[in-house]
């Protein structure tokens, strides 16, 4: 868990990283209904590297933002979106969803929450961290002598428990 002065975040986060395409989103969509059929409370922080829009041209909220609002945000009954004109730190998101038990990140190679690494046989180039980095390791190849947990890419069931035991013990089990 990452804690220091500004942030002192209490929810654990776990940052899965990998290669483009090798299927961290997949993972996490797995990930997602094993946690909740344990009773836990999830979110999910994904990191994009590129300019993405969650607006839409000609809505409310995109005019709001076009005429120059710092901020905007939007609720309903069931949801609710906020959108700044400046990127957030993940610890600043994390902040964000103080009744979650466990936030998951996709992506943040750099940062530093732990990280489970992923790397499948056919998109190449191992893992994007070294085992000193990571808390475990995902896979669809032999790992060999490996000092940390290895799962297979298909076991979410695996990994959840795994997350469970490391960072939630005697939660949903």
């Amino acid at each position: 868990m990452l804690n220091n002065e500004k942030h002192a975040i209490k929810t654990p986060v776990v940052s899965f990283v990998a290669w483009s395409g090798t299927g961290k989103t997949t993972l996490i969509e797995k990930l997602i209904p094993e946690l909740k059929s344990r009773g836990l409370r999830v979110a999910v922080i994904k990191h994009d590297a590129h300019n993405f829009d969650v607006d839409k041209q000609g809505k409310d909220t995109y005019r709001f933002t076009a005429a120059g609002a710092d901020s905007v945000a939007i609720t309903s009954a069931t949801k609710a979106a906020v959108m700044v004109s400046h990127g957030l730190e993940p610890e600043e998101i994390v902040e964000m969803f103080p009744e979650c038990d466990l936030v998951l990140t996709e992506g943040f190679k750099a940062g530093g929450f732990p990280k489970i690494a992923i790397s499948r046989a056919e998109i190449g180039g191992g893992f994007p961290v070294g085992e000193n980095q990571c808390i475990a390791f995902v896979t669809d190849e032999q790992v060999p002598e490996s000092k940390i947990p290895v799962f297979h890419i298909d076991d979410a069931a695996g990994v959840a428990e795994f997350l469970i035991q490391t960072f939630l013990p005697g939660c949903g089990a």
